[in-house]
């Protein structure tokens, strides 16, 4: 074998690499050729890079700086430094009660809903007849989400002498209506919330198909109850999917606005039960044009979402479980 043909062999083998470790230059042709296959990608993104700087980026942050500021939508905004989110937590008790309210909703009514959307998919999981019938059926509410034509057909069933509390008086029980009541709008709310769990069972739902049915019967060997399969086998394994619908479903709790919004004539009422921290800062905002404070509250929200997301990212190890894991 020549010497020309003993480098060739060498550099081959070497993953074309040179003896001393580099790498060859590559053609010009080579080079154009990926700089061309580039150019092509980001040509493709670009649409979707223009929407992300030009619409979520750029006026998140330019909201930012309006926290920081003293803004009225009709003057310059005025550098206030810190003294929004001073404010905030320390002179402002509807804006505590907002947050109060909300930290209720969101971690009282998500588990609620996650537990019904779990419970109706494990029903569906073990029915054939009619499935298709019944998945759709629960499915439907998700459809219309957190509309205002929902929000008015809620408040019309719950008001006073609502088809709600009509049917309840029949057993004896009169609350007057649940809109006006401090104690019951937000368990309302929450039930409303519940209510439209259908896109939640959807993904269970998708989930329990997948876990192997050998597990089942293994369990079922042992002797292992309908509950300690569930609790063996159907928890682990579905694990993923209840992290990835409970980090979806807290979310969106924060978000809530057209409901609440719709439900108390835009004004949180009663007393402030209904004045989630998303109305309070349209409150603010729009109805009484402090755009800067408003940008704090905002902030505020992200904040606390962002908290609990990492919250729930660090301690999945310990309870989420993915195939091939030997935790």
């Amino acid at each position: 074998m020549s010497t020309t043909e003993t480098r060739r062999v060498v550099t081959a083998g070497s993953g074309g690499r040179r003896p001393n470790g580099t790498r060859p230059a590559a053609s010009p042709a080579l080079r154009k050729k990926h700089l061309r296959e580039t150019l092509t990608g980001y040509t493709f993104l670009l649409p979707w890079l223009v929407g992300f700087f030009g619409l979520t980026l750029g006026p998140m942050a330019y909201s930012l700086y309006l926290s920081f500021t003293s803004y009225n939508l009709f003057s310059a905004p005025e550098w206030v430094g810190l003294a929004n989110y001073v404010r905030l937590f320390t002179d402002d008790p509807k804006f505590i009660q907002s947050a109060m309210i909300t930290l209720v909703y969101v971690f009282v009514g998500t588990p609620i809903k996650l537990a019904a959307a779990l419970a109706i998919a494990l029903l569906l999981n073990y029915r054939d007849r009619g499935a298709a019938f019944f998945r759709s059926a629960f499915y439907a509410p998700s459809l219309v989400g957190a509309s205002v034509s929902v929000a008015i057909v809620w408040r019309a069933m719950f008001n006073t002498d609502g088809p709600v509390d009509t049917t309840l008086s029949l057993f004896g029980i009169n609350l007057g209506g649940w809109i006006g009541n401090v104690s019951l709008v937000v368990p309302m709310m929450i039930l409303l919330a519940v209510w439209q769990f259908g896109a939640t069972m959807v993904i269970f739902l998708a989930g329990l198909k997948q876990v192997p049915k050998e597990l089942y019967e293994a369990a079922e060997m042992d002797g292992a109850g309908a509950l300690r399969r569930f609790k063996a086998v159907t928890l682990p394994m579905l694990s993923p999917v209840i992290f990835f619908n409970l980090l979806i479903e807290l979310i969106g709790a924060f978000q809530v606005f057209a409901s609440a919004y719709i439900i108390s004539n835009g004004t949180g009422g009663p007393a402030g039960m209904t004045n989630f921290l998303t109305l309070y800062l349209y409150e603010r905002g729009f109805s009484n044009s402090q755009m800067g404070y408003a940008s704090a509250i905002a902030w505020v929200i992200m904040i606390a979402v962002a908290i609990i997301a990492l919250i729930l990212f660090r301690t999945q190890k310990s309870w989420v479980h993915y195939s091939g894991d030997d935790r």
